[in-house]
């Protein structure tokens, strides 16, 4: 029989500490919404909302989400920063419906001092108070112990003296933050083993940020120290370099504490990624874990060879558990095994053959620098396949295009017909009606009519970008019979150039 799990508290602040990413301000609606989000779907147990007495725009969010919470049975989950000032935090808790405060007091002698200019008696003595209050007006209260790496590092013993009063003390929690992300993990493992032990019964969250890139290592160490509690925020979100992130934290926690348990729900952590991505206007690098865009996609082809034989470079950090999809990228380092695997999952399949023909242009495409996606492949397949049907009579070597303001565009081209070559400028209403006049130009000395072009259509891979691979779809008119070729490129000038030389090697 399996010893039962220890259930660990996940406190989201991506509303409270994340907004204070530079730049970054939710609306009250915004706000609303991933506090929904993260309560219902996410299921973090608790969210931190906003800091008191900050603005009307704060006081409105807080209570649109106390006003929805408490009519799904939630306000005990949802928690405001407060101060050490008095009943003036309580008063505004109350006016915004808000039942759990998270009080902001001093965790190192050096803040104390320095910052309040009192003695730790005196600090104490105004804690009591609001403690006091807030228990009065039915507030629970959980204490933040800021500076608190600092305190241990240096005033161990004001950290313990202030902890041997607080647990006199009607305080729900006690959270210790690495204020400025300044511990290593052998440091947080010693100082919070140090502090559980000496107060068990007593419930300590761990507050970390990331200023060394230490902030989900620091979290995985708190918790093997015996951490009842987390603080993360979505994306890694927060002042300076942010806190820890709440999906790389709770990959971490799932793969590597098989002891401990949380209620999050895997699925729904990209979901809400994406969305605070775009109310925050805060990118996601494309290689953070979990959530970047890359970080579940293959580009070196002998991975994707590994994945199609036996699952060689695959983890148990698997896509799906996000409700995500491994990729396989198409550039200059594909191999046959990128492009298959992302045909398969189109349900195409190709000859040896033209398989090979479509990862050289790959390939051509990525030495160009040019991005390909899975949404550009049948596009680059009909054009292959097309080229493939079309003798090489007819060669557009070279053509410079120019477009001024306020002036004409103009072209000049040169063309090989049958070895022999022509070169001519021409101007025009666009720089490919300027293209094909220098073309009529040509054909006109070889007393060769050119078909009457019908249809001139352009398409673009959904989600493409403005770099994305643009087909020109061009269809002629010779002597009663209509016919279509196909271009394809980045430049749009450009695929239908190319769509006119195939038409050039037809007719």
């Amino acid at each position: 029989m399996s010893p039962a799990k220890r259930s660990l508290e996940i406190m989201d602040t991506t509303l409270r500490d994340g907004e204070q990413t530079s730049g970054v301000s939710f609306s009250a609606s915004e706000k609303l919404t991933i506090a929904q989000l993260l309560l219902t779907e996410v299921k973090v147990d608790r969210i931190e909302i906003a800091s008191a007495r900050v603005s009307e725009g704060e006081f409105d969010a807080v209570k649109k989400i106390t006003k929805w919470a408490k009519a799904n049975g939630l306000l005990h989950k949802v928690e405001v920063l407060t101060f050490v000032d008095g009943d003036v935090s309580i008063q505004w808790m109350q006016q915004a419906g808000a039942k759990v405060m998270n009080l902001l007091t001093k965790g190192s002698l050096n803040h104390l001092t320095h910052q309040l200019k009192k003695k730790p008696t005196e600090h104490f003595a105004d804690v009591k108070e609001v403690l006091a209050l807030a228990k009065k007006k039915g507030i629970d209260a959980n204490i933040y112990l800021e500076d608190w790496s600092n305190g241990m590092r240096h005033s161990p013993d004001y950290v313990y003296q202030y902890l041997d009063f607080l647990i006199t003390q009607p305080v729900k929690r006690i959270m210790l933050p690495d204020t400025l992300g300044i511990l290593t993990p052998d440091e947080v493992r010693e100082y919070v083993s140090a502090i559980v032990q000496r107060y068990p019964g007593i419930h300590f969250d761990f507050h970390a940020h990331n200023d060394y890139d230490l902030g989900t290592a620091n979290v995985l160490e708190g918790v093997k120290a015996g951490a009842h509690g987390l603080h993360l925020t979505i994306n890694g979100m927060g002042e300076r370099a942010g806190n820890a992130p709440l999906a790389s934290a709770i990959a971490v926690l799932n793969d590597f504490m098989p002891g401990v348990k949380t209620n999050v729900v895997e699925k729904s952590l990209y979901t809400v990624s994406k969305l605070v991505e775009t109310f925050s206007g805060f990118r996601i690098p494309v290689n953070k874990p979990v959530v970047g865009e890359n970080v579940f996609t293959q580009t070196a082809g002998i991975h994707a060879d590994g994945d199609k034989k036996n699952k060689l470079y695959f983890s148990d950090l698997m896509p799906e558990r996000f409700g995500r999809q491994r990729k396989y990228a198409l550039g200059k380092t594909s191999g046959k095994a990128n492009i298959e695997n992302n045909l398969a999952q189109l349900g195409i399949q190709l000859s040896d053959q033209d398989l090979k023909k479509v990862t050289q242009r790959i390939i051509e495409l990525g030495d160009r620098k040019e991005v390909v996606t899975q949404a550009d492949l049948p596009y680059i397949i009909s054009d292959v396949l097309d080229s493939n049907t079309i003798e090489d009579k007819v060669r557009i070597e070279n053509y410079a295009l120019v477009h001024a303001k306020n002036l004409n565009p103009s072209v000049t081209i040169k063309i090989s017909i049958a070895g022999e070559e022509f070169e001519e400028q021409a101007q025009g209403d666009g720089q490919y009606d300027a293209f094909m006049n220098a073309l009529k130009k040509i054909y006109k000395q070889k007393k060769i009519e050119l078909p009457l072009l019908v249809d001139y259509a352009v398409r673009i891979p959904p989600g493409g970008k403005s770099d994305a691979l643009c087909e020109t779809v061009i269809t002629w008119k010779n002597q009663q019979k209509e016919f279509k070729t196909r271009g394809l490129d980045s430049d749009q000038t450009v695929s239908a150039i190319k769509a006119t030389q195939k038409m050039l090697n037809i007719i």
